[in-house]
């Protein structure tokens, strides 16, 4: 079964960058699209970013050019890179394998403030 534990959050300043990490528990990733999430307080989870298989790349039109997902799949590990980060990216943030039902992990809160 999926497993994935999130991690790297924290507190930031506006403008300023946090790289997330997802490791997925007892599975490989390596033949899976792995997708990031993030909910807002009373707000819908929303869909942040995808990485394929074959390393193709896809984003929300709300992070294009600042965030930067990728994958080491020896370390069965995704990457969520946050640059040029904003106050609307304060979030809790989940990682997802995509096309198949798991349980959500704990995610990793992320607040931009100063």
């Amino acid at each position: 079964q999926v497993q994935l534990v999130e991690s790297g959050g924290g507190l930031v300043q506006p403008g300023g960058s946090l790289r997330l990490s997802c490791v997925a528990a007892g599975s490989s990733i390596s033949l899976y699209t792995m997708a990031w999430y993030r909910q807002a307080p009373g707000k819908e989870r929303e869909w942040v970013a995808e990485i394929t298989r074959f390393d193709d790349t896809y984003y929300a039109n709300s992070v294009k050019g600042r965030f930067t997902i990728s994958r080491d799949n020896a370390e069965n590990t995704v990457y969520l890179q946050m640059n040029s980060l904003k106050p609307d990216d304060t979030a809790v943030y989940y990682c997802k394998r995509v096309g198949i039902n798991h349980n959500w992990g704990q995610g990793t809160q992320v607040i931009v403030s100063s």
